[in-house]
């Protein structure tokens, strides 16, 4: 099976300059995506997609491929992942008539993957042929049933459920647990991606620990990534990978995946 690993990695950033080469934990950002992807047996491929030639050098001094520049109309802030995505496999399939079974997405601001995680995502996506995508998530620390949006008459209206049910009313624990992408991991099938999707409609869930999800979009998340990092080398010194949290046992730090940031 051909497995790509596609590290999105544009040259601006408006929240942190340069972000995705910043040293974090002793290397540029980025290499810890391309070192995890390189560490994974069922990553056939690592490939770095990016407008800026600093970054390409860096990823490739890292052990990725860097075969094309990305337009530059393909790396303005605006832009979402799936253009960039569709970009990348047509370039391979018209240069070099490579299909790869699988496409595994890693965003450089999310640098802290346990070392089995990208290897797990494929074999569940291999296990499951009928599923489109994979999306790794993380326990919601605050629960959608109890947000709301404020309509033009100024009034609240539920986000989720109605004013008759009174959802919002309900103690936490009496709600579904609510989980939020993300953002460590996605793994989608390349025709899903062709046909104009990031997901499909058969989205499966890879479950995280409420502090797995550090993603980096201000530089008040540059402690937290570094905490996270050191505790996986903890982890991976004493053999231990700690369990996915409970959706309501608390944790420090801002929440995981609130907002995944536009590395791409």
């Amino acid at each position: 099976m051909n497995v790509l690993a596609l590290i999105p990695a544009r040259g601006g950033s408006q929240g942190i300059p340069r972000k995705n080469v910043i040293p974090v934990g002793g290397r540029p950002l980025i290499c810890w995506s391309i070192e995890s992807a390189l560490a994974a047996s069922a990553v056939t491929r690592v490939i770095v997609s990016t407008d800026d030639d600093e970054i390409a050098a860096v990823a490739t001094s890292a052990g990725a491929e860097v075969p094309f520049r990305r337009p530059a109309e393909l790396a303005g802030p605006e832009i979402t992942d799936l253009p960039v995505f569709v970009h990348a496999l047509t370039w391979l399939a018209d240069a070099e008539g490579y299909h790869p079974d699988l496409v595994v997405h890693l965003r450089p601001t999310s640098p802290a993957r346990p070392p089995d995680l990208i290897d797990r995502a494929v074999a569940l996506m291999s296990a499951q042929p009928e599923v489109t995508s994979l999306r790794s998530v993380s326990p919601a620390r605050q629960t959608p049933w109890k947000m709301w949006a404020i309509g033009s008459d100024g009034l609240l209206q539920p986000l989720l459920g109605t004013l008759e049910q009174e959802a919002f009313n309900l103690p936490r624990q009496a709600l579904p647990a609510a989980w939020l992408h993300n953002g460590v991991i996605d793994v989608i099938r390349p025709e899903v991606l062709l046909a104009g999707s990031m997901t499909g409609r058969r989205i499966l869930s890879l479950p995280m620990g409420e502090d797995d999800g550090i993603d980096i979009d201000r530089p008040d998340d540059l402690p937290l990534a570094e905490a996270a990092l050191a505790r996986l080398g903890a982890d991976a010194q004493s053999g231990t990978v700690a369990p996915p949290r409970a959706p309501d046992e608390p944790s420090p730090g801002r929440a995981p995946g609130s907002s995944i940031s536009s590395s791409q």
